[in-house]
Formats: C-alpha cells, sequence, structure tokens
C-alpha cells in the first residue's frame, strides 16, 4: 500500500469508528464508546505521524475532505448526546442527594 493509500485508508478507518460511536450513542449504549474513543485516538496519532497529506492527488484530497466532514458532522452528534446524558446523570445525582439529604434530616436514613 503507497504512503497516500495509507493516508486515506486511516481516514476512512477513523470516519467508521467516529460514524459507529455516532451510532452507538444514539442507542444509548454508552458502555462502548471508550474503547472507540481509544481507538480513534490510536488512529488520529497515526495519521499526525503521516507526512503524505500535503502530498496528496488532487482525487484523494477531495476524498479525505469528505471524510473529515462525515467526521466532524457525527463527532458533533456523539458530543450533543453524551453531553445531554451527562446533563440527565447530574440532575439524577443532584436529586439523590437531596433526597438523602433529607431523610438525615428528618431522621429516616438507614
Amino acid at each position: 500500500m503507497t504512503k497516500n493509500n495509507e493516508v486515506v485508508a486511516s481516514y476512512g478507518k477513523l470516519a467508521s469508528r467516529v460514524a459507529h460511536m455516532a451510532e452507538l450513542a444514539r442507542a444509548r449504549q454508552w458502555g462502548q464508546l471508550p474503547e472507540l474513543e481509544a481507538s480513534c485516538a490510536a488512529t488520529v496519532n497515526e495519521l499526525k505521524a503521516m507526512t503524505a497529506a500535503d502530498q496528496l492527488e488532487a482525487h484523494e484530497l477531495e476524498l479525505v475532505r469528505a471524510l473529515v466532514e462525515g467526521i466532524r458532522k457525527d463527532q458533533d452528534e456523539v458530543c450533543r448526546l453524551v453531553k445531554v446524558q451527562l446533563e440527565f446523570l447530574m440532575t439524577r445525582m443532584a436529586q439523590m442527594q437531596r433526597s438523602t439529604d433529607l431523610n438525615r434530616a428528618y431522621g429516616l436514613s438507614a
């Protein structure tokens, strides 16, 4: 595989993984996201080590641009969905803390 093909393939791999993260986030399957995120970070590090990006042919550059656009879209969706979940969890934890505090105040705690 040529260096250019490796670059394009790595962007394709990254796009696929981020799209899968978006699917998991939509399905609220949060437990699998950290492993995929680590895999994405490793792929990004591989891409940083490659220096062929400025040497890509025009058609390869267009393909990479399209992949990056999809990655950004999916990444934005993952971030939005994770933020909603975190806000829900923080609200739920605050409710539980208030309940615990009230139970202690009225001597209802075990």
